[in-house]
């Protein structure tokens, strides 16, 4: 992402239906709006926002977690934004293939999935709440995977049997991600935006 490139992420959190997220969906305009590119950098602060990506096999039956080795749970692929980053769906996309080895992710639509803004242990350094945006991609299951040294492991899990070490609300955001790529579904008439596509 280039300077100056809070406004875009403020369009697109304006443009976002936020189902049952408009009041939180507020809070992240307002904290983007206050902070400016800040909100956007690790470096910014110690609260900033993180983009993450929940990937779903293609008939979203099931979901590629992996094994937090700083959180020591299970969870969505993700992380902090980089300066070479498009949008905050690229950045979402680069750190799911940088965790998952996984080249061939397609984004289901260029709107988040969800919001969830979480406070961090000090296991994470300097950073103490994420404000994460979260997108939906889909994959192959049967594309081998490759464990990244953030994680120690990555495996694909049922979306309705996720595993007991994860975060509470993980069900609630991979429940998400599942109507998110659903809808988009349902509105398009054509294939899956290619990856890196960042059409709302």
């Amino acid at each position: 992402m280039t300077a100056d490139r809070h406004p875009a992420v403020l369009d697109l959190l304006r443009a976002w239906d936020a189902p049952g997220q408009q009041d939180l969906r507020g809070e992240y305009v307002a904290f983007v709006a206050a902070h400016g590119d800040a909100a956007l950098r690790r470096e910014g602060g110690a609260q900033h926002l993180t983009a993450s990506c929940v990937v779903l096999s293609d008939d979203l039956t099931h979901v590629l977690l992996c094994y937090h080795r700083k959180g020591r749970f299970w969870v969505q692929l993700g992380g902090h934004v980089e300066d070479d980053d498009a949008t905050l769906a690229a950045a979402a996309l680069r750190e799911a293939r940088e965790e998952s080895g996984l080249t061939s992710l397609r984004l289901a639509s260029g709107a988040p999935s969800d919001v969830d803004r979480h406070d961090l242990a000090a296991a994470f350094g300097t950073c103490r709440t994420h404000w994460d945006v979260a997108f939906v991609a889909v994959a192959s299951p049967d594309a081998p995977v490759v464990v990244s040294d953030e994680s120690e492991d990555v495996r694909w899990f049922p979306v309705d049997a996720l595993p007991s070490d994860a975060p509470d609300n993980l069900p609630g955001r991979v429940a998400r991600a599942v109507a998110r790529a659903r809808l988009s579904a349902r509105s398009s008439s054509g294939p899956l935006p290619a990856a890196g596509a960042d059409g709302r």
